[in-house]
């Protein structure tokens, strides 16, 4: 109560928080962060591209900014996201790289085998963190323990 932001929100579903991340080719993690469950994710989008190197982004309807889609072409990338539907002029993303954000999803199907990050047990923003990052670098070790 009017102390530090625990990245706790309300929704629909009641208090939420969540996890924003980016994956590479393989769906491993490479950039994470946590918002309350309210925030929008296009305010999250330029925080986890700002330090990356330029590439191909490609994203879901929820990041739909004309904004982004300029950061990434200002820093030398490219951006396949498709436009939501209210919007007069859509933009058209080929299908065999949108199923490429079939990683991230599996990415978050595998992050949420770990019950502690499911149920949020933690009530620090910087401990849920914390060990959403101990999740994700299981995950990277797993891939690494598999790989021939």
């Amino acid at each position: 109560k009017g102390g530090e932001d625990h990245a706790i929100g309300r929704s629909r579903g009641g208090l939420s928080t969540k996890i924003h991340a980016v994956v590479d080719q393989d769906g491993l993690p490479v950039k994470l962060l946590i918002t309350p469950g309210q925030a929008s994710d296009k305010t999250a989008a330029p925080v986890l591209l700002g330090a990356l190197p330029p590439g191909t982004v490609v994203a879901d309807r929820g990041y739909d900014s004309s904004a982004l889609v300029a950061l990434v072409r200002d820093r030398g990338g490219e951006a396949h996201i498709p436009t939501q539907s209210r919007v007069r002029i859509q933009r058209s993303v080929p299908a065999d790289l949108y199923r490429k954000r079939n990683l991230v999803e599996r990415f978050f199907c595998n992050l949420k085998q770990f019950r502690r990050i499911a149920t949020r047990f933690d009530k620090h923003a910087a401990t849920f963190m914390a060990a959403v990052a101990l999740a994700a670098s299981r995950i990277w070790l797993r891939a690494i323990e598999s790989s021939p």
